[in-house]
């Protein structure tokens, strides 16, 4: 499969499998024209990946799953610690937003929307 066929069945864009290739995430061969030849594990490897960032997992941590996907050896735990990592990453921005959430809530709350100047939402973006 040549970068276009491949982006369609892996459903990323040819762009995205470029910078995969270049960080060494994936590495297809190359012909003597230098156009690249993906197979089916590229596929699934780029498959694979693309499911991974889905749920917001770092290209590290990326990573460190293809690796141990591709280790039949592997054992869970070392897979689940990586999902845990990442869980408590993704409730730590939750509880962030909520918390930002509330506060400009707040703000909305205490302003009168009115023909007035006086706008607390205004005064705490400037620092008051």
């Amino acid at each position: 499969m040549n970068i276009g066929q491949v982006a369609g069945a892996a459903g990323l864009p040819a762009k995205t499998i470029r910078y995969y290739e270049e960080i060494g995430l994936v590495t297809p061969e190359r012909r003597d024209n230098g156009y690249r030849v993906f197979d089916t594990s590229h596929l699934h490897k780029l498959r694979f990946l693309a499911s991974a960032r889905g749920l917001g997992f770092s290209i590290e941590d990326c990573r460190a799953l293809l690796a141990l996907w591709e280790d039949r050896g592997r054992a869970s735990a070392d897979v689940r610690a990586i999902a845990k990592g990442h869980l408590a990453e993704i409730d730590d921005k939750i509880a962030g937003l909520q918390q930002m959430r509330a506060t400009l809530g707040d703000l909305v709350e205490a302003c009168a929307g009115d023909g007035r100047p006086d706008c607390p939402i205004l005064k705490r973006l400037e620092g008051g």
